[in-house]
């Protein structure tokens, strides 16, 4: 990589902190993601009962119940710490695909722009994936391999391939068309080199960001996977099938299925604004008016 292109870089991992702290919306959505990231990791430590302990004597209880502060379901189980413990797989199910989709159509999307031919039956693959709308595609591939938490992340990743490989493959069109690349052509680079040494680190960063933008979709589309019975399944915490169990009891005690469901949206409003922020961050145009 030439000099010039590793002193533009710099500016931007460094600026990049400074300008989310500076931008309110990404700033709350760092918060909000890091509370949630806090309850996942020390769930054992701060969740008052066990995700599936219950006292049937006060199911349905309300919000405000003596030792509940969120109520409790319709099994008598705790509803803050099936939250707490359930923050694990919903935060799993939408963090896990984005980064191995990303991780997977780094080197595909590299190749398909360093060669035409390759490249071409690539993206003719990628647009028949495409054909189908995300959701749809979804629920047809976990349908497909059977419900359960894994088959539903290999469906996720399956639905992000042809979105990942489509902004690698862009963003390595354009570097190919840089002078560098062709220097290094003109002096016998292995291709191996140029792709995966210098081409990769300058096509991560759009990776990144269209990594960090969809993180919210994937939470939503892993919820909705589990509310309609092909993610994860009973009796396991998550928010997706807190909402699906507290539906059947809406009309008489809404919050079993309203608090999972709004812990849902909370967390889909801060993934959004924080990959807005790190988009931003990550613009040298935008990224300039925080004095990066």
């Amino acid at each position: 990589m030439t000099q010039s292109t590793t002193l533009t870089l710099r500016p931007a991992r460094f600026g990049m902190l400074s300008a989310i702290t500076s931008d309110k919306g990404a700033f709350f959505g760092l918060i909000v993601l890091g509370i949630f990231v806090f309850a996942a990791i020390f769930a054992p430590l701060i969740a008052p009962f066990g995700p599936n302990e219950a006292d049937p004597m006060l199911r349905l209880g309300a919000p405000g119940t003596a030792g509940h502060w969120l109520g409790l379901d319709h099994q008598g189980r705790d509803i803050l710490s099936r939250l707490i413990w359930g923050s694990r797989l919903t935060l799993a199910t939408g963090i896990i695909p984005v980064a191995v989709g990303a991780l997977i159509a780094l080197p595909i999307g590299l190749l398909a722009a360093w060669y035409d031919r390759a490249g071409g039956w690539i993206l003719r693959g990628m647009d028949v994936l495409f054909a189908f709308p995300m959701a749809l595609l979804a629920i047809m591939v976990a349908a497909f391999l059977g419900s359960g938490v894994g088959n539903m992340m290999i469906s996720l990743v399956i639905v992000l391939l042809p979105y990942n490989v489509r902004v690698v493959y862009q963003a390595a069109v354009e570097q190919k068309s840089l002078p560098y690349v062709e220097a290094l052509r003109v002096v016998g680079t292995p291709v191996r080199t140029i792709l995966f040494v210098e081409l990769l680190p300058n096509v991560a960063s759009a990776a990144i960001v269209y990594a960090t933008t969809i993180v919210g979709s994937m939470v939503i589309t892993a919820a909705g996977l589990s509310f309609l019975g092909l993610g994860v399944q009973p009796p396991g915490a998550e928010w997706g099938i807190m909402v699906a169990e507290g539906r059947s009891v809406i009309f008489i005690a809404p919050h079993v299925a309203a608090i999972p469901g709004l812990c849902l949206s909370l967390l889909v409003i801060a993934c959004s604004l924080l990959g807005d922020g790190v988009r931003d961050a990550l613009d040298p145009r935008i990224r300039a008016s925080f004095g990066a």
